[in-house]
């Protein structure tokens, strides 16, 4: 659905219809790193199946996240990079992912106590 056809009440609906899903904020994370091609995003995401990964990167790039750059030789090769509205979206990436890291840690943390409240 484009952006366009939808009224929206609240901007953080409009940023998950971007960067929402399971794979896209991984996949922009990978990518905020360095350029990669679809083999090594393959690798980086071993749970997501070609199929989705296609479709996820085809809407990154539809959403001018990313920039699909296909070089004529053979066999083809195809690089994925950050868009500059994609590097954009970093910092949100980047809170993200400290956000993840106190988390999990606090988790181990309730995990150990419980265990020795046990």
């Amino acid at each position: 659905m484009a952006l366009k056809d939808k009224e929206y009440r609240c901007t953080v609906e409009v940023t998950l219809q971007i960067i929402g899903g399971k794979w896209k904020s991984v996949l922009l994370w990978h990518l905020s790193h360095k350029t990669l091609r679809f083999s090594q995003l393959q690798r980086r995401l071993p749970d997501c199946t070609q199929k989705m990964l296609t479709q996820q990167l085809r809407e990154l790039e539809a959403d001018g996240m990313i920039h699909r750059q296909v070089y004529a030789e053979v066999p083809p090769r195809v690089e994925y990079s950050l868009t500059p509205r994609g590097v954009s979206v970093v910092p949100i990436l980047s809170l993200m992912c400290d956000w993840g890291r106190v988390f999990l840690a606090e988790s181990e943390m309730e995990v150990r106590e419980q265990a020795a409240a046990s």
